[in-house]
């Protein structure tokens, strides 16, 4: 992936002028066409899921401790036997390089070199053998095609990618009401007319250095991922074929896959302490507590309020993670104060590598430590272990 000098630079100087990880938001809402933007940021329906997310750090205000000698923290942690730099990773976007070029290898590398996951989406634009190529360590999420000899097919595709981590999200049993997706323009497929166009005009810089470089050296982009062969291109007329088919998966579909996947299992989209445990009985190795950022059905719990719960009914049996609505090192310190191990954080990544490339990523996860490494110092501990339920109380 070869960029200019000149590109390198600017981008670098926009990454540092940021300053915590919403200002790559307006920036974002800029550089993008707005039917891709309307995509990344809006959620399904009322949007109340995706207002719940974020107000749900509300509910709660730190109790911290004085006197400590915190003067030799890390943000380190270890998940799965592997040792991160922070608790925090990039959670799985589709179609991300639709919204900077070669997007989710831009995403793996950054994250690579930061030293925490990334979770590539199975709705990617690019093989997934590429990306794992370019950042081993990558976790790969996959949409279950529904029937089970695609299953099989897929599953075997990731293994001979080399992945090591398989991601299920299991809240998509059918499409959502994005309405706002049709309202900012967004369609799938991608529907060529004269107010799309416009779109390309007045954002040149994406234009030209994302939608056209990406054609001129990789042709029209296809969802590569969805099953163990080649997916439709965007602007197919059948693409939708290719999520559909989801309302009949069970529980049996995640014990096929726990039987033929060798790797470490996770289940992502979890919100009932019922699940949670039915999960962790079937062989997953993980659960991630989720309503897929506010995507999918509105209205649900968001995973924070979910959190309390799911740990008390699953204990240290398997980690728990989650993601949803996290923006500072704050909400992060939240989450694993309540008993998450692990969080990830979708929408500001992908902001990040929108208008700033690989230094946006790395900006934005560089925020988010630092953030972290003086809340902990605030908040009186030393290590990410030390944080614990008596660290909150109710706001």
């Amino acid at each position: 992936m070869k960029i200019s000098s000149l590109d390198t630079r600017r981008s670098a100087r926009l990454a540092q002028a940021m300053l915590c990880l919403d200002d790559f938001e307006p920036k974002a809402k800029r550089h993008l066409p707005k039917p891709l933007y309307g995509y990344i940021s809006g959620g399904s329906e009322t949007n109340a899921s995706l207002r719940n997310n974020l107000d749900a750090f509300q509910a709660y205000a730190f109790r911290p401790r004085i006197l400590q000698d915190v003067s030799k923290r890390s943000t380190e942690t270890t998940l799965f036997g592997q040792t991160y730099t922070a608790p925090f990773g990039i959670a799985p976007m589709g179609i991300s390089a639709l919204m900077a070029y070669r997007g989710d290898i831009v995403l793996a590398a950054g994250a690579a070199q930061v030293g925490i996951p990334m979770i590539m989406s199975g709705s990617s634009l690019i093989r997934l053998e590429e990306v794992v190529a370019a950042a081993p360590a990558t976790w790969f999420q996959a949409y279950l095609p529904g029937e089970p000899e695609r299953i099989d097919a897929l599953v075997d595709r990731v293994a001979a990618a080399g992945f090591g981590t398989l991601l299920l999200t299991v809240d998509t049993a059918t499409l959502p009401n994005r309405e706002n997706n049709i309202r900012a323009g967004f369609s799938t497929p991608l529907r060529p007319s004269l107010a799309l166009a416009w779109q390309g005009v007045s954002h040149p810089q994406w234009t030209i250095g994302t939608f056209l470089r990406t054609i001129a050296r990789h042709g029209i982009p296809h969802f590569e991922n969805s099953y163990a062969t080649r997916g439709a291109p965007i602007i197919a007329s059948n693409v939708t074929r290719d999520f559909g088919r989801r309302d009949h998966l069970n529980w049996s579909h995640l014990e096929r896959i726990r039987n033929r996947w060798n790797g470490k299992l996770i289940v992502k989209g979890i919100l009932h302490p019922d699940d949670a445990a039915r999960a962790a009985e079937t062989g997953a190795d993980g659960v991630i507590v989720s309503n897929h950022g506010g995507r999918q059905l509105d209205g649900a719990i968001s995973p924070l309020a979910a959190l309390p719960e799911i740990v008390e009914r699953l204990g240290d049996r398997i980690p728990i993670m989650i993601d949803g609505g996290f923006r500072r090192g704050t909400d992060i310190i939240k989450a694993l104060a309540l008993g998450a191990r692990f969080v990830f954080v979708g929408r500001p990544f992908l902001y990040a590598a929108a208008v700033a490339g690989l230094p946006g990523v790395l900006r934005a996860a560089d925020i988010l430590k630092s953030e972290l490494h003086s809340n902990m110092a605030l908040l009186g501990v030393t290590t990410i272990e030390q944080i614990s339920r008596g660290h909150l109380v109710p706001a």
